[in-house]
């Protein structure tokens, strides 16, 4: 069988609390709203830490106006898949940097949620070799990789205890979205619709991107990507991750 072909396992499901931690707001909507709308179906708390507020995200509006209205289009559309928990680090839109700042940022952030199951977005240099990825969505990622051991250790970010935050060495694993080698997969066709209504809380943002009817724009996205990883899930619609387990 090739590797194209090998069939994706499913997500582990015995779980109860999950932390998103991703770059920008509509990051996650892109990413893997129709899995997480599922996981809230099923009791399961999930809650969004967002490193900046998007704000260098739309040419046409300056960032002081920018940030706050896309920080509330992401508590909305968090809202359409049962997300009430959204969190924002204040790193700057477009120039956040892998370090040790960002990566005590997201240990606090694990530490204070406790979570089982900690989710990013694509750390790698492209889109499957084709889209060069950006400084944001690399750093933000590996910098969650890395957080999720940070986390557990009471000697790296020693203030962070001082703070009132004791380690969390609960990780299990860290789900990554976007990636060109996914593992496993969440089924999707519960929460696909949700996912769309989700992503088009976005819309100053999309109305920005593209001149597309947003409710087009993002089914046809969202149903394309979900098709995909269908043909390595038994032929249902899916969210794919690469799943490292800690």
């Amino acid at each position: 069988m090739t590797e194209q072909l090998k069939q994706l396992e499913e997500m582990p499901d015995d779980w109860q609390r999950a932390l998103a931690v991703v770059a920008h707001p509509d990051d996650l909507e892109y990413g893997c709203a129709a899995a997480i709308a599922g996981w809230t179906d099923a009791g399961r708390e999930v809650t969004y830490v967002l490193a900046s507020r998007g704000e260098a995200g739309i040419d046409g509006l300056e960032p002081a106006k920018c940030g706050p209205l896309r920080e509330q289009e992401q508590r909305a559309s968090a809202a359409v898949v049962g997300v009430s928990a959204v969190e924002f680090l204040d790193h700057k839109d477009g120039v956040i940097e892998y370090g040790t700042g960002l990566r005590r940022d997201i240990a606090a952030a694990i530490r204070r949620y406790r979570p089982e199951l900690v989710i990013t977005l694509n750390h790698r240099d492209t889109w499957g070799g084709v889209i060069w990825n950006t400084p944001d969505h690399r750093a933000v990622g590996r910098a969650t990789l890395d957080a999720a051991g940070d986390a557990g250790n009471r000697w790296i970010f020693p203030e962070l205890i001082e703070q009132g935050l004791e380690p969390w060495n609960g990780v299990r694993w860290v789900a990554v979205a976007g990636s060109t080698s996914p593992t496993h997969a969440v089924d999707a066709t519960a929460g696909l619709e949700r996912s769309v209504d989700s992503l088009m809380e976005h819309r100053t943002y999309i109305e920005g991107l593209t001149d597309e009817e947003p409710e087009t724009y993002c089914r046809t996205f969202l149903t394309a990507n979900a098709e995909r990883a269908a043909a390595r899930f038994g032929g249902r619609p899916a969210v794919a991750f690469e799943l490292f387990p800690r």
